[in-house]
């Protein structure tokens, strides 16, 4: 007599790859960046990848229409190392924009004559009679035309990962560093003082500060902290407190710079492409918060 519940069959396993899964999804291939965008797309829906994947995919297409122009810090954003600045100065500029290279010229901000670690620095103060030209690694020079294809694969082959920008009339553009096109692809790379959007931006320290990202919009500021903070000149219109106070002071804000306003002290932590990402914030003793 057969068994009324006969045991089914092993489901076989998928041992397909992930590549193979996409690619058999979007068979037959898409005629344009624009449709595989869209196929990632639908094949998220489905399942077939997750959220993830499908945003680094789409930028890994994105970028193969970039070019180094399009990503690069522009040249008056650029921190740069005067060759004739002493240790000192140049210890303090280290610290204060915390970047790892620096591009380094001599006389005119435009004669780039090479590249400095800031690690490299430690050989000067163990040895001070070192010249600091001995310590100076070969700029990279590309145009701003430069794909970013190509350039990361130029970034991997050589081990640079800083080139100076020029334009079509060899004057500086701007720089891009390796973290600059890779993100093109995974993101913003977060650091210490990344914090997500729907964390806040205002944050309270233990000395009874504040932590405020540059981006928080004015009205925020002065229903947190109660103050009236006017916009600026009356021919300029700005959204956010980081914007209103580079204003104020008149130049891109550096780390350890503060500014008074509303009788509240901002206190630039930390910076990135040319712009403040995080403020302290503490009372003036003295001040009426009102705007200055």
């Amino acid at each position: 007599m057969s068994d009324p519940h006969p045991a089914r069959p092993a489901e076989r396993e998928d041992k397909r790859s992930f590549l193979q899964k996409l690619a058999e999804f979007i068979h037959p291939g898409p005629d344009s960046p624009e449709e595989l965008i869209e196929a990632l797309v639908e094949a998220e829906d489905n399942k077939v990848i997750n959220a993830e994947s499908r945003a680094m995919l789409e930028g890994v297409i994105r970028m193969a229409d970039m070019t180094a122009g399009d990503v690069m810090v522009a040249a008056p954003r650029m921190d740069l190392i005067d060759i004739a600045s002493p240790y000192d100065a140049l210890l303090h500029l280290v610290i204060d924009t915390a970047h790892s290279r620096f591009p380094v010229f001599e006389g005119d901000r435009e004669n780039i004559i090479g590249i400095l670690m800031a690690k490299d620095l430690l050989k000067l103060q163990r040895a001070p009679e070192l010249n600091i030209r001995a310590l100076l690694r070969p700029a990279v020079f590309v145009p701003e035309s430069k794909g970013l294809n190509d350039l990361l694969r130029d970034f991997r082959g050589n081990r640079n990962h800083l080139a100076i920008v020029i334009d079509e009339f060899g004057r500086t553009a701007g720089l891009i560093t390796i973290e600059d096109v890779l993100e093109q692809i995974v993101g913003e790379i977060e650091d210490e003082f990344d914090v997500a959007e729907d964390d806040g931006d205002i944050f309270g320290l233990p000395d009874r500060s504040f932590r405020v990202s540059g981006d928080t919009a004015i009205e925020r500021i002065e229903e947190a902290f109660g103050v009236r903070i006017s916009s600026a000149d009356a021919d300029q219109d700005f959204d956010t407190i980081g914007g209103l106070i580079a204003h104020k002071m008149g130049h891109v804000p550096k780390r350890g710079e503060h500014h008074v306003l509303a009788g509240l002290s901002f206190t630039v932590q930390h910076t990135r492409g040319g712009a403040v990402r995080w403020f302290k914030v503490s009372p003036v003793a003295g001040l009426p918060a009102t705007a200055r």
